[in-house]
């Protein structure tokens, strides 16, 4: 009897020992590395940050998001000792998103697999996380980048550029914007809703956790020569171009209302200038030639302003963009039928106005046209008038599309 008691103890004390071991503790952070055809050098990048992770001290993973790889990269990625997420999907953005989603550790830290970021320096992004910053971003220009690392144009010309213009548009205050390693939360990484899904993620990231006001900050890092035998997946001009191209529509304001603004106004204001009869600037007469020029760049202007407001909307409503305070109380107060209000009393003026000179040019036989500045004012009126009317009605069918509606007060 005594015998059987034993043996049932040490049977409900191995039990209770396999439920503890099958309870891993969560890793404090994960690593993820996206990858594709990457054997060469991917191990070499895993045995770097499980040896910082040891001499650190700190509790960490290594997850590798094979984006379709042909080679052994997934085998040399788990003989490592890296747990492996596949992702099937093409692009270099949903690589990282599967990645990220696969990590287990509150703290995340990205990398590339191509041997170019010293995953030795892992501790320093842990260090200002712990200080509490949420986006910890590398800065290869403040820490060292090695000859033969970076080429030329990235260096002096293309990276500076798209970080100046991130800087400018958004006021990120970043020194590397497309850096590829850096660190942050996950709750941050939720929060941000990314959507992008190839280069242009890195930059969707900095300008939403800037608009969401996210804590930042950068740490110096250290850039090696890419140890692939491969050319790299970046191609300067089109991923460049796509760079730019996205953060212009992350800020429609400079692309499209500033630029829309200057043209109506300077249009506006030579045609009401040139109202009463010429002109003269310096020794150059003004005429109704510069009329008609101002009442082409006023139209140019308003159709610039459409657009950037079609861009406003289809960004909010497509959650690109956060926190447009201003622009959600617009959207909540100004209905369709104050722009066709707008629009069709525009095309009326214009049209009425139109109609009288013609009606009296009739009348004097259609000879000599005088009121041509009148024909130019009221012409202007009608265009723009049609311009406001079919541009509120698509605005409202971009809202109702997709479920921002317009003009909804509840």
């Amino acid at each position: 009897m005594l015998a059987k008691l034993n043996f049932d103890l040490e049977d409900d004390l191995g039990d209770k020992k396999s439920r503890d071991e099958g309870k891993e503790t969560p890793p404090e952070v994960s690593v993820v590395i996206p990858c594709l055809n990457e054997e060469r050098t991917l191990g070499a990048c895993i045995d770097k940050a499980l040896t910082a992770f040891k001499t650190a001290g700190i509790a960490g993973e290594v997850v590798v998001a094979d984006n379709g790889s042909t080679d052994s990269s997934a085998a040399v990625a788990e003989r490592h000792g890296a747990r492996v997420v596949y992702v099937p999907e093409r692009g270099y953005g949903n690589a990282l998103r599967k990645g990220i989603e696969g990590a287990r550790a509150d703290f995340i830290i990205m990398g590339d697999a191509d041997g170019s970021h010293d995953f030795s320096e892992l501790p320093r992004f842990v260090a200002k996380w712990r200080d509490g910053y949420e986006l910890v971003l590398g800065n290869r220009f403040a820490g060292g980048i090695k000859p033969g690392a970076m080429s030329w144009h990235h260096r002096y010309v293309g990276n500076p550029a798209l970080t100046t213009i991130l800087n400018s548009f958004f006021h990120a205050g970043v020194g590397d914007a497309y850096c590829g390693m850096r660190g942050f939360t996950k709750r941050v990484y939720q929060g941000i809703d990314l959507r992008t899904t190839g280069m242009e993620f890195a930059l969707e990231f900095i300008i939403k956790a800037t608009k969401l006001g996210v804590r930042l900050t950068e740490v110096p890092i250290t850039m090696w020569p890419d140890l692939r035998n491969r050319p790299p997946h970046l191609r300067t001009f089109r991923d460049g171009w796509r760079s730019v191209r996205f953060m212009l529509l992350y800020a429609p304001n400079w692309l499209f209302l500033l630029p829309g603004g200057l043209l109506v106004a300077l249009g506006i204001g030579l045609v009401l200038w040139l109202l009463p009869g010429p002109r003269f600037a310096g020794k150059v007469g003004l005429d109704v030639h510069t009329m008609a020029l101002g009442m082409m760049l006023a139209l140019l202007g308003v159709h610039i302003i459409s657009i950037g407001l079609f861009v406003k909307v289809f960004s909010y409503a497509e959650k690109f963009t956060r926190n447009q305070v201003s622009l959600a109380r617009l959207l909540k107060h100004v209905r369709l039928e104050h722009g066709l209000l707008l629009g069709l009393t525009l095309t009326l003026i214009g049209l009425i106005g139109d109609g009288v000179v013609f009606w009296r040019w009739a009348g004097n036989g259609f000879g000599q046209l005088h009121a041509v500045r009148a024909v130019f004012v009221f012409s202007m009126c009608f265009f723009v008038g049609i311009e406001v009317t079919f541009s509120s009605v698509f605005l409202s069918m971009l809202g109702i599309s997709r479920a921002t509606y317009i003009g909804d007060g509840s």
